[in-house]
């Protein structure tokens, strides 16, 4: 079974609210994805030459560890992320998932 990639987008509209988002990501919120299944998390901040956009993508093992994942955990932790920066104007959140075809990592045999 291929492992699952989900991608969640954060638009923001400054650097401020920028900041608190990477914070909420990195002092908590990445953890408890990965709790929830997640064995992988990269979060980046994308470039861009207007609003600010950060991209935090998960790995999950398979299609069954990723619909856990969306059943038991994600509704608490989208609703954290939405009563913390949904109200603040500019803010919007893109999700998109997909099954992984290929990956390769520098120094290490694909398989």
């Amino acid at each position: 079974m291929p492992q699952i990639s989900y991608s969640v987008t954060a638009t923001l509209p400054d650097r401020h609210a920028a900041d608190r988002y990477l914070r909420w990501l990195t002092e908590g919120h990445v953890q408890e994805v990965l709790k929830g299944g997640a064995h992988d998390a990269r979060v980046v901040e994308l470039e861009s030459d207007h609003a600010v956009q950060v991209e935090t993508t998960y790995l999950f093992p398979d299609r069954s560890t990723y619909e856990t994942y969306v059943r038991e955990h994600a509704p608490r932790l989208r609703a954290d992320g939405l009563r913390r920066f949904g109200d603040l104007p500019g803010v919007s959140f893109t999700r998109r998932q997909g099954s992984v075809i290929f990956q390769h990592q520098a120094g290490v045999r694909p398989s």
